[in-house]
């Protein structure tokens, strides 16, 4: 979160905003955010997740759009992190401020048990059930249609990242025309309903809890986006495979993707029929990722191009390797020969 953000909603008048949700300050627990505030709370034994948006990340309207989106999920079926109403019947609630307004809103904080590394490495139910998932919510996505056409969410090329490749330093030529020739690209695909709709945007092991049943629910809606479908499938096998590094690690990394794609594409297309020429895509959005995520690793460096500050090698490591596929347009994994 920058600074400048932070210092504002210090001035939030949150006692108010709580009311509004019948709690007070001492409820709330806090428990990060990147580009939001997150808290937790507990109201007769059940747990809420409260988030406050600064609308220089998301406007009202945009956050709206992405509750909308929940909603027809859970309607249809999705297990997802629901919205909360306010006392007063509303989905979101807003504090302004001079500089800003931030949008809150609340959700059921979801059940069961995060699956991480290196745990969820090799498991192929897993993979298939995820594949389940996302099938049925991209189904779902192409009978979708928002309420009010005013009030719906970005398209991929609106993503803040993407939009703010100002904020890498002016060392980075080379990821910056590789960045014009990946956007061009991806471009030039073709858009249809069979392919193009509202994805969920973000889905890692970080944005889901999995039950003692194997029930998995999702959560973290807040990079949901019109993009191709092919995207959301890009982003689960990119944050799968980058935990190997090096040139050596290329054959696990290839090794892991086949293992992934296999079973996520059973489940997946029980539930929805993507055509394969779309996978052969994947390498572009696998950039893409990359990219974004580059990025965000660079939005508090505060002018360190070293990251002298961290004491994560493994995370110096990364940058370092992916810096040099940015600057050469190669993706992370690439097993589908183009």
């Amino acid at each position: 979160m920058e600074n400048e953000i932070a210092a504002v909603f210090d001035h939030v008048n949150r006692e108010e905003i709580l009311s509004r949700y019948g709690i007070k300050t001492e409820d709330l627990h806090y428990i990060g955010g990147f580009q939001n505030f997150i808290y937790e709370y507990h109201v007769d034994n059940k747990e809420y997740i409260m988030r406050f948006t600064p609308s220089a990340h998301r406007t009202l309207s945009e956050v709206q759009a992405e509750l909308e989106w929940i909603l027809y999920l859970v309607d249809h079926g999705i297990s997802v992190s629901a919205p909360v109403p306010s006392i007063h019947g509303r989905w979101t609630e807003t504090a302004e401020l001079e500089e800003m307004y931030f949008t809150a809103a609340v959700f059921d904080k979801a059940k069961g048990k995060k699956i991480d590394y290196p745990e969820c490495l090799n498991d192929h139910e897993l993979y298939e059930r995820l594949g389940r998932l996302t099938g049925r919510m991209h189904a779902l996505s192409k009978s979708y249609k928002p309420a009010d056409v005013k009030i719906r969410r970005h398209h991929w090329s609106e993503n803040y990242y993407i939009k703010n490749i100002s904020i890498l330093p002016d060392s980075h030529t080379g990821v910056k025309e590789q960045y014009l020739e990946l956007v061009r690209s991806i471009q030039k695909l073709p858009i249809s309903e069979d392919a193009y709709g509202l994805i969920h945007g973000d889905i890692n092991n970080a944005n889901y809890l999995v039950s003692e049943q194997g029930e998995i629910t999702l959560f973290d809606f807040d990079e949901a986006q019109y993009s191709w479908f092919v995207e959301d499938i890009a982003i689960q096998l990119y944050y799968l495979v980058y935990v190997y590094g090096g040139e050596e690690g290329k054959k696990l990394r290839e090794d892991q993707a086949s293992r992934f794609m296999e079973p996520f594409l059973k489940g997946y297309r029980e539930e929805n029929q993507l055509e394969d020429q779309w996978l052969k895509q994947m390498p572009l959005f696998l950039r893409l990722r990359e990219l974004i995520v580059y990025i965000g690793a660079f939005r508090n460096f505060e002018g360190d191009e070293t990251f002298s500050h961290s004491d994560n090698q493994w995370f110096k490591d990364w940058i370092r390797e992916s810096k040099i596929r940015l600057e050469t347009g190669k993706p992370i994994v690439n097993i589908w020969g183009n």
